[in-house]
C-alpha cells in the first residue's frame, strides 16, 4: 500500500533508491546515510546513526551483541523487497556503535 502513490519502479536501483528514502523514513524517521552499489546485485546500505543501536553504550563492550539487534530490521528489509518482487538476502555488520551497515545481496530468479 505504501507504493501505490509512487510511480512504477525502472529497475532494482530504483526499488533501493526507495527503500533508502521513503521506507527508512517512515519507518526510523531519517533517511539512510550512505548507499552503495556495486551494480551487480550487491548493496550496502549505511545508517551512521542507527536509532535501535543508539540506546546503547558507545563502547566497545555490546559491539558483539549489536548485530542480534538487528535480526529485525535486516527482515524489515527483507520483507519490504521481497513485497516488491526482490528476493534477497540480508545480512548486518556493526563496526563501531550506533553505526551499522546493511549488505543486501539480490537473488536472481
Amino acid at each position: 500500500r505504501f507504493t501505490k502513490d509512487t510511480a512504477r519502479f525502472k529497475d532494482e536501483l530504483d526499488i533501493m533508491k526507495f527503500i533508502c528514502k521513503d521506507f527508512w523514513t517512515t519507518v526510523f524517521k531519517k533517511q539512510i546515510d550512505n548507499l552503495r552499489t556495486n551494480h551487480q546485485g550487491i548493496y550496502v546500505l549505511q545508517d551512521n546513526k542507527f536509532r535501535l543501536l543508539t540506546q546503547m553504550s558507545a563502547g566497545k563492550q555490546y559491539l558483539e551483541h549489536a548485530p542480534k539487534y538487528l535480526a529485525f530490521t535486516c527482515g524489515l528489509i527483507r520483507g519490504g523487497l521481497s513485497n516488491l518482487g526482490i528476493k534477497s538476502i540480508v545480512t548486518a555488520e556493526v563496526s563501531s556503535m550506533p553505526a551499522c551497515k546493511f549488505q543486501v545481496m539480490i537473488q536472481k530468479m
